[in-house]
């Protein structure tokens, strides 16, 4: 295939994604994070205080708040909780998005925007690295799993932190590896100015450092003969990577140096000492501490901050419901599960053929000459073996933690995922000899499916799980939260009760969106432990289904919070479902 038209059907594959992706947010409210994310930015741009939601780098919420700027937005004024309170970021959301007279409709228009934008760049530079190891064949496989993968269509759309740390990951894992092949002073000052744009996405690509630093060993041992040659060369390797890292802090600091112009100093000292009062890292603690009264290490240290913050949420886990269960500490078993559900059947299938095709290729008993076929394949693939090497650390790392609120959380592991089928199945159909046509249409068949079952999740892809898990429909009843239901529906229940006239609803509501802006006198408050009886007959009750999910579930080992509070709703079914994501029952 030329290269013509590989690019001519690389920009349809991503102009699909694109309008997909935008007409599906429309109808959409503001959802959990985003409540805090966008208010965060706003704050940021138009502030310069750094003082609302610093468990999250800024460049993603400063992005969205970019074309804010333009609305004349109002501000909360300096007598509320932004000013007084510690990390109000919840408070900020409310007020600024719902209480302050600014129109939710072109915050959520605009600030999502610029999220396609990066969805559609890490598109492209899945497309050129894929292109650049396997051809066009295997650069046009990959860009179609990406473009039609509703995890990445429901992500990529909302201002949130996930898709821009994969975009982060991609990005420095491919200009580390021009630095290790080519440590010149272009490739070292690129290396450094990528990596450090990725650190200001996502507190959890610092695991990047040990990803980085375990390739770059195998590397000098592939690259030099005899000990002395490898020991020398760790040195001078170690040493560059000392130049990037310099570099690294260098684009951190002035953007944290912007941050914080106007947040006094004894305010982020303060603000520090009570946010890691809990730190499980003291010695991290106390450095953070006394950085934030430094005038040069100000900066650093509210990204230490930060970072320190992120690995206690996680660490400490969030109550979530999973199968059936509520826990707070969550399951090792939690991620592979959602995986399992969530990506299409189709991908897994194709995951399957490209596994059974590597072990064909490996036709000779692994034990002979062992070492000599590895080294063979690792100085020929490296690539593709750094690949599985950050999907191997990302991945223990997410399975040992607590925090299970989203296959979202090991979404910066799907792109090399991607590539890795992308090269197996491409190779696969170059080396087929027999039955040529029928594995063609086969593979055909297969991404057919896969296109299939994101076009007809539109725009509902949060909600999308594939059938193994009984469709979008029923996914709710495997896992909720960011897998199902983050509050996105909000507008279309306020829709709802227009068209059919209902004048009173009570709701229990998950997500960012203020219920009562969009319902009005409509909106009655309800809450799941609140005894049935407390509802009057011939009333309309409407839950989200992650507090629906929560009050059905009973507790795993060590829960002792309340649950099993809905299991009264079972005698019901609903009389609607808007969007996926809210149950509405008439109790009789």
């Amino acid at each position: 295939m030329s290269n013509r038209l590989t690019y001519l059907i690389a920009g349809i594959l991503l102009t699909v994604m694109f309008i997909s992706a935008f007409t599906s947010y429309l109808g959409d409210s503001t959802t959990m994070d985003e409540l805090a994310h966008i208010p965060a930015g706003y704050s940021y741009l138009s502030q310069k205080d750094f003082r609302i939601n610093p468990e999250h780098p800024p460049l993603v919420k400063d992005l969205a708040a970019l074309p804010l700027l333009r609305l004349n937005l109002d501000f909360p004024s300096k007598d509320g909780g932004y000013w007084q309170g510690i990390n109000e970021q919840w408070w900020l959301g409310y007020e600024f998005l719902y209480n302050s007279g600014n129109d939710i409709n072109p915050i959520l228009l605009w600030a999502r925007l610029p999220m396609l934008f990066l969805l559609i760049i890490l598109g492209l530079f899945i497309f050129f690295w894929t292109k650049e190891l396997g051809g066009n064949a295997a650069a046009l496989l990959v860009l179609t799993i990406f473009s039609f993968c509703p995890t990445f269509l429901a992500h990529g759309r909302l201002v949130t932190t996930d898709v821009a740390a994969a975009l982060g990951v991609v990005m420095s894992s491919y200009f580390w590896l021009k630095f290790l092949k080519n440590p010149s002073k272009k490739n070292i000052i690129l290396t450094g100015l990528i990596w450090g744009i990725a650190m200001l996405f996502k507190f959890s690509l610092i695991l990047l450092v040990p990803f980085f630093a375990v390739i770059t060993v195998i590397a000098v041992f592939l690259k030099y003969k005899g000990l002395k040659e490898k020991i020398l060369g760790l040195i001078k390797y170690v040493s560059y990577a000392l130049l990037v890292a310099i570099i690294v802090v260098a684009v951190i600091w002035p953007v944290y140096q912007f941050h914080i112009l106007n947040y006094p100093v004894e305010r982020q000292i303060s603000d520090t000492e009570t946010l890691l009062v809990s730190s499980p890292f003291p010695a991290f603690k106390n450095i953070c501490i006394w950085m934030s009264g430094n005038p040069v290490f100000r900066p650093l240290a509210h990204y230490l901050l930060g970072l320190l913050m992120a690995t206690q949420r996680t660490a400490a886990g969030n109550t979530v419901y999973f199968m059936g269960m509520i826990s707070a500490t969550g399951w090792w078993y939690y991620f592979p599960t959602v995986y399992l559900l969530k990506v299409p059947l189709a991908f897994h299938i194709l995951t399957i053929i490209a596994l059974l095709w590597l072990a064909y290729m490996i036709k000779k008993p692994f034990w002979r000459n062992p070492f000599a076929r590895i080294n063979f394949w690792l100085r020929n693939h490296f690539a593709e073996f750094s690949m599985m090497v950050f999907i191997l650390i990302y991945w223990t790392t997410s399975l040992i933690g607590s925090l299970n609120i989203g296959v979202r959380h090991v979404l910066p592991t799907f792109p090399f995922i991607y590539i890795l089928v992308s090269l197996g199945i491409a190779g696969f159909l170059r080396t087929v000899k027999k039955q040529r046509k029928i594995t063609v249409a086969l593979i055909g068949i297969l991404l057919t499916w896969h296109i299939a079952s994101s076009l007809i999740t539109w725009p509902a892809y949060l909600s999308y799980f594939n059938e193994i898990g009984g469709g979008s429909d029923n996914g709710y009843r495997y896992a909720v939260d960011s897998n199902y239901d983050w509050g996105q529906d909000l507008k279309r229940l306020k829709n709802w009760t227009d068209e059919k006239g209902i004048d009173k609803i009570y709701v229990d509501y998950f997500g960012g969106s203020d219920t009562r802006y969009y319902l009005g006198e409509k909106f009655v408050g309800w809450q799941g432990t609140k005894k049935p009886e407390e509802l009057p007959k011939g009333s309309y009750l409407a839950i989200s289904a992650t507090f629906l999910q929560g009050g059905r579930g009973n507790p795993a080992s060590g829960f002792d919070d309340p649950t099993g509070y809905y299991a009264w709703l079972d005698q019901y079914k609903p009389i609607t479902r808007i969007g996926k994501s809210i149950f509405v029952y008439y109790i009789e």
